[in-house]
């Protein structure tokens, strides 16, 4: 931005000096021209005519080239065309600022119409175009993001009741029958267990909407062992894994060396692979790892029902959720997929995901370890 300004101000001051530059070489040559063409030219038609005319500009002619004060007039001539070059440039240099500062103003305004400014600041006036775009559109996913997690909390806040008041009913019964047969008392005690772990969900989700809000993500970078890294959050998954019947697959022939935040980026891939666990329709999740000169990619996919564009195109902001169902496991606080972003673009990386009939693929790109 800083030599873009600098070109301005040459362009500017270079039409300063190419002005003065012009006057100064074009006066004393229109005042030679002046003197040729009147000693020159016969004037006679003009005295017949107008005879006062002929006299004043005649008096004015000898008084201007041939007075004692000519080099005095021919400065001060010169001088007054400076201080207008000057006055002009000052005007542009205040129309530029005037320009600029209703432009910003029209931002802070949010005015949604298209900032025009003079020719000389056409790039500066395509920045600020966008800078407006920008900022109208960030506007409008703050507010949609604030209504995400508004609707999300009156959501969690209502769920918190059911799984309670279960609890306590159940609780309170096992409280008052005191020769409940065992096996009933078993069943409530199950009962208001499965109550206590639904409740610790929402609650957790709670706990992450108001941490997410507040932390700042801050890495602590060593080197990782992708390889191992991964074997481990596989290892991890296995009980859930019984539990639905499925399996992942690990494809990765190199051993690749990662520098970044080992527990961040396990949260990323511990994330992307429980989404793939529970919306998969079948029962093989595949994990491939590749690498170009610059970048290990690692593709995580899975079939299941199509996500549309316009979810996809969602599907990194805070709060939003493909499966809106609030009974489903599946339905959780929105943001993991906004902190996985946030996490792998704080690594120098990005993520991305693509979906059509048949496969469901998130791609995360990494820098490998110089």
């Amino acid at each position: 931005m800083k030599n873009k300004d600098n070109e301005l101000i040459k362009k500017i001051f270079g039409k300063f000096f190419l002005m003065v530059f012009a006057w100064t070489v074009g006066l004393p040559l229109l005042m030679v021209i002046i003197n040729y063409v009147i000693n020159h030219l016969d004037f006679n038609f003009v005295y017949e005519h107008l005879p006062e005319i002929y006299y004043l500009f005649r008096d004015l002619y000898y008084d201007c080239y041939h007075s004692d004060f000519f080099i005095l007039f021919f400065f001060f001539i010169w001088l007054c065309g400076i201080i207008f070059i000057v006055y002009l440039t000052i005007v542009k240099i205040f129309n530029f600022l005037n320009s600029v500062s209703t432009a910003f103003q029209s931002i802070l305004n949010n005015d949604v119409t298209y900032i025009e400014l003079p020719s000389e600041l056409k790039e500066l006036q395509n920045k600020i175009n966008n800078l407006k775009s920008n900022a109208i559109k960030n506007e409008r996913l703050a507010k949609e993001n604030e209504q995400r997690k508004n609707d999300l909390v009156v959501y969690l806040a209502h769920d918190l009741k059911t799984p309670l008041t279960s609890l306590i009913g159940y609780l309170s019964l096992l409280d008052e029958i005191n020769d409940m047969p065992k096996k009933k008392r078993e069943k409530y005690i199950k009962i208001a267990l499965d109550k206590s772990y639904k409740l610790e969900d929402l609650i957790n989700e709670l706990f992450e909407i108001t941490r997410f809000n507040s932390e700042t993500i801050i890495l602590d970078k060593v080197d990782i062992n992708l390889n191992i890294m991964l074997e481990q959050i596989i290892d991890d998954f296995y009980p859930i894994l019984m539990e639905n019947d499925k399996e992942i697959k690990l494809d990765i022939k190199d051993k690749i060396i990662l520098e970044g935040d080992s527990d961040k980026l396990a949260r990323v891939f511990n994330n992307l692979i429980k989404n793939a666990i529970y919306y998969s329709t079948s029962k093989e999740i595949n994990i491939s790892v590749n690498k170009d000169d610059n970048n290990v990619i690692v593709i995580i996919s899975n079939k299941g029902k199509m996500i549309s564009k316009e979810k996809l195109d969602k599907i990194f902001d805070k709060f939003y959720r493909i499966d809106s169902a609030r009974t489903s496991k599946t339905g959780g606080s929105g943001l993991g997929l906004a902190i996985a972003k946030e996490i792998i673009e704080l690594h120098q990386g990005r993520i991305m995901a693509t979906s059509d009939e048949d496969l469901t693929k998130f791609y995360v790109y990494l820098p490998l370890k110089k």
